[in-house]
């Protein structure tokens, strides 16, 4: 299993727009808008050295980042580890009797591969996996 870096860290916003403020004002420069539908989510990412702070704005009532918003308010969402082989990584946890959100790789933001290990299992942050592979990078980023 190899963990190559952090490569983002999730924050949940009621809009993206207001959020993005206060970075651009700590002069981090904004990469623009990415609609995730199968996520029911906006994300916004913000380069910060070599890694990235996503902006995650829900896009429908019943999305996972709606319901975290509604019971914890703005904050942060997930830590996202980047990984270098994401389906090797899921087999080892999955053989140690980790938790996780999902058994097989999904497509994320900027086309990533991308599952998501249970928080209970985490002492309560959620860890997103991300593998980048050949996924294009965010304009701008660090990926």
């Amino acid at each position: 299993m190899r963990i190559c870096a952090i490569d983002h860290v999730g924050i949940a916003v009621r809009s993206i727009e207001e959020g993005v403020k206060i970075y651009e004002t700590l002069g981090i420069r904004f990469t623009g808008v990415e609609d995730v539908p199968e996520q029911k989510v906006k994300t916004a990412f913000l380069p910060v050295g070599e890694t990235e702070i996503e902006l995650l704005e829900a896009t429908a009532p019943d999305s996972p980042v709606a319901k975290f918003l509604e019971t914890r308010g703005e904050g942060i969402h997930h830590i996202a580890l980047r990984v270098d082989d994401i389906d090797g990584v899921l087999k080892e946890l999955k053989e140690a009797g980790v938790r996780l959100i999902d058994q097989e790789p999904r497509y994320g933001a900027g086309g990533a591969r991308i599952a998501f290990v249970h928080p209970k299992a985490t002492g309560g942050v959620l860890i997103e996996l991300a593998e980048r592979g050949d996924a294009p990078e965010h304009e701008g980023g660090s990926r």
